[in-house]
């Protein structure tokens, strides 16, 4: 059974950073190329960043420069690290798996396994 477990969200001031983690059991994590993406109420979910099996990283623009993907394959684990938030960044975020020839990062629906959510809250 495949599981993605994320940890790591939580409430913080503008400007404050969060490291996110999603722990990965049941795949054979080198084969999946890896993504975060975030959800508010009533809206679409929404691409932030994804990575290639490997290493090549995408972001979604408004949080290129403040926020790093990474992953480390000994730990199946990946990581997204926000620095300088602010309230707009607030969201439910989800990681998510994908093994897919043409592999476009940034569709929701190219990914088979998703994560619980983990909420970000930042406030003013």
């Amino acid at each position: 059974q495949v599981q993605l477990v994320e940890s790591g969200g939580g409430l913080v001031q503008d400007g404050d950073s969060l490291r996110l983690s999603c722990t990965s059991t049941g795949l054979t994590f080198t084969d999946y190329c890896m993504a975060w993406f975030r959800q508010v109420p009533g809206r679409d979910r929404e691409f932030v960043a994804a990575i290639s099996w490997g290493g090549t990283t995408y972001y979604k623009d408004s949080v290129r420069g403040r926020f790093t993907i990474s992953r480390d394959n000994s730990e199946n684990t990946a990581y997204l690290q926000m620095n300088n938030l602010n309230p707009d960044d607030t969201a439910v975020y989800y990681c998510a798996a994908a093994n897919v020839h043409d592999w476009r990062y940034w569709v929701a629906d190219q990914y088979t396994y998703w994560g619980q959510g983990t909420q970000v809250t930042v406030s003013s």
